[in-house]
């Protein structure tokens, strides 16, 4: 039996350019969310998926990403929910999941770029052996975008 999970990114822009930049960068951002599709009790195998979040500028700019722990987990561990129901995740910089994307406290890391149109793949797992009820599991991340 699968089980439907999906992550939705809620984005937010952060702080503006540095005082006393007369010419100060537009940036916005955009944020597709990790949808991890049906998760298999049964596998042995952890459930990956990848979403985005793309920064556009109008002019090259320096810039910090940062993903929030989630409205139910912690930079440990986020918790996906359905009602009561609770289903462990995680959000990574690297696709090979050693670096918790976060920001920047309790060992995360932040992402950082420069540039006018850059997309940023989000990868995210869900450990296997888990035994969640079955549901349409979900968490809301607030990508912060500092420049």
């Amino acid at each position: 039996m699968k089980r439907l999970v999906a992550l939705s990114l809620l984005a937010t822009a952060g702080a503006l350019s540095a005082a006393g930049n007369a010419t100060a960068a537009t940036c916005s951002l955009n944020a597709q969310g990790v949808n991890f599709g049906g998760y298999d009790f049964l596998s042995d195998q952890n459930l990956d998926g990848v979403g985005y979040v793309t920064v556009t500028c109008d002019a090259s700019s320096s810039y910090t990403i940062a993903l929030s722990a989630g409205t139910t987990g912690s930079y440990v561990g986020r918790v996906m929910q359905s009602g009561s129901n609770r289903l462990r995740y995680n959000l990574y910089v690297d696709a090979s999941h050693t670096m918790v994307w976060g920001d920047g406290s309790v060992g995360t890391e932040t992402v950082g770029g420069t540039g006018t149109d850059t997309n940023y793949p989000v990868y995210g797992s869900i450990p296997a052996g888990q035994n969640p009820v079955v549901g349409d599991y979900s968490d809301v991340i607030t990508v912060t975008l500092t420049f």
